[in-house]
């Protein structure tokens, strides 16, 4: 087996170190022993752009330039798959909130990001995507969460707050009627479905794999449509 190579460290305010590897080709982003992301797992990801823009086309009449708001930029995998179905007037705010995180998607992994960053679509904003949120009214078609494991805080425990009920409650308030919370999470969570149910979303829960294959760990997808 081809051995890990360590290329970078990130400190995460308030949470564990990441780690970025490279075995051969592939990337890998870990924490601790947990790994959180790998280039050769992207389907999940992905999935939560294409759903997300199939369901703004279908459901707002935002769909030709909606803004949507990415919190998490990762390996960018989410944030590529958007561009590629959205047309020139939309816009992608993407909160990213370490900044190694953006070092290494312009630097190691610049071949698979392919200027993504630079795409005149794209505003990133290195911020907590809690508090670009917190301070928007009625902005956003769509937020597209996929800073964590899922809503259980596992990178940062500050994590925690984007998946309260207030958290929820701030979301709700920084999307457009008929807008769209999308939540990237590795496994099921029927008490976070009914939070999210609670906080008067529509909610539809989608099974999604995490290759682009269709094999591989099954992940989730909530969508959470306000009124």
């Amino acid at each position: 087996m081809t051995p890990r190579t360590l290329l970078g460290t990130a400190d995460v305010p308030g949470g564990d170190p990441l780690r970025l590897f490279q075995r051969g080709n592939d990337f890998i982003i870990a924490l601790d022993r947990n790994e959180l992301m790998s280039s050769r797992m992207s389907g999940s990801e992905e999935a939560l752009a294409d759903m997300s823009c199939d369901r703004l086309r279908s459901g707002s009449d935002k769909g030709a330039s909606p803004h949507l708001l990415i919190g998490g930029y990762g390996m960018g995998f989410t944030l590529r798959a958007a561009l590629a179905r959205l047309g020139p007037d939309a816009r992608v705010t993407v909160a990213e909130l370490v900044p190694e995180i953006v070092d290494w998607a312009r630097g190691p992994m610049a071949a698979m990001t392919a200027g993504c960053l630079d795409d005149p679509r794209v505003e990133l904003l290195m911020a907590d995507v809690s508090g670009v949120i917190g301070g928007a009214t009625r902005q956003y078609d769509a937020i597209l969460l996929d800073v964590d494991n899922g809503p259980d805080g596992l990178t940062r425990v500050g994590n925690d707050r984007i998946y309260s009920m207030g958290g929820l409650a701030r979301a709700k308030a920084a999307l457009r009627p008929g807008g769209i919370l999308a939540i990237w999470s590795a496994a099921p969570d029927a008490k976070f479905t009914r939070r999210l149910k609670d906080s008067g979303f529509a909610v539809e829960e989608v099974g999604v794999r995490a290759r682009s294959n269709g094999k591989g760990p099954r992940h989730v997808i909530w969508f959470a449509r306000t009124a």
